[in-house]
């Protein structure tokens, strides 16, 4: 215990400043379709406000999983499936007194009196999720809904995308399909800090304190989502991203300017549910199921408090 107290005192020692914060910032909510219901006027009305609340959208390629079929092996039912040009099958129990049945390219669970039965899709990729793992997203384009036009629905900007129109016509690669996750984004900004006792200065502790407390409640809803949209663009590289891509963070970007003035040692950006939808990768980025971003705002060994071992 002692060596492990020391080894802190000696990281923490190491440190600038006895009071150091990061904005943090997460996704509240989700929900996802693919691109080509983008036009689907009773899926966005099914989804009503949800719709309305999303602040972030990510555009992807995600497997393509087919339903080809399902056969009775003695009391298991067989659901045959296709990922990619690989066949795979789900296996699930099949109730007693229940018979698979076909009539035509359809099939269903008869009982003894005749009744029909049937699993929903949404349960049958539910149960495929569970057997062959959550499916991977190639993350290629990171938007958000507030438009330089002043517009705040992310369907609507998505409805009129040039660049979601570029990824469509410059092809899907072969087995895949066009996806769009959207996140609603907590309106509440988080303020992680750090309360260092080691650290070499601790002259100004209650000042940055309050310019933490300031920073917490003064921080807009427009800059925290163009904060969030830019943490995740730098993290995923994509493809079709430029802005923030290469330049996030900067002192030169405006959207930081607040937080360099208050002298914020970095940001965070979460994407973690306890079901998540997709497992998150990009040509830069592994696939991960939880997304963690911390961007460190100051280069200094230093100041670099969060989440660091340095």
């Amino acid at each position: 215990m002692n060596d492990e107290n020391d080894k802190l005192k000696a990281l923490m020692g190491a440190k600038r400043f006895d009071v150091e914060h990061a904005l943090g910032m997460y996704a509240l909510s989700f929900f996802h379709f693919p691109a080509k219901h983008l036009y689907d006027s009773d899926l966005l009305e099914r989804l009503g406000e949800r719709a309305q609340n999303a602040h972030i959208y990510l555009v992807g390629f995600v497997p393509r999983i087919d339903l080809v079929g399902a056969r009775q092996d003695g009391r298991k039912l067989l659901v045959e499936f296709q990922r990619c040009r690989t066949a795979l099958a789900v296996e699930l129990p099949i109730p007693e007194g229940l018979e698979l049945n076909y009539v035509g390219e359809t099939w269903h669970f008869t009982d003894e009196e005749g009744n029909r039965f049937a699993p929903t899709e949404e349960q049958l990729m539910q149960a495929f999720t569970l057997q062959h793992g959550t499916p991977e997203f190639e993350v290629v384009y990171v938007g958000q809904a507030y438009g330089k036009d002043g517009s705040r629905s992310a369907i609507d900007r998505l409805r009129k995308h040039e660049t979601l129109q570029k990824i469509a016509l410059t092809g899907v690669p072969d087995g895949y399909r066009l996806e769009l996750l959207l996140l609603e984004i907590e309106p509440a900004t988080t303020m992680f800090t750090v309360l260092n006792p080691w650290a070499k200065d601790s002259s100004a502790g209650q000042d940055r304190i309050g310019q933490g407390l300031d920073k917490l409640f003064g921080t807009s809803e427009h800059e925290r989502i163009t904060l969030y949209e830019a943490s995740l663009i730098r993290y995923f590289r994509p493809h079709y991203n430029t802005e923030f891509k290469n330049s996030f963070p900067s002192t030169h970007l405006k959207v930081l300017a607040d937080c360099y003035d208050k002298d914020f040692a970095a940001v965070v950006a979460e994407i973690c549910f306890d079901v998540p939808p997709f497992q998150l990768f990009s040509e830069s980025a592994p696939v991960q199921q939880d997304i963690i971003v911390r961007h460190d705002l100051h280069n200094a060994t230093d100041r670099k408090v969060f989440f660091s071992t340095e």
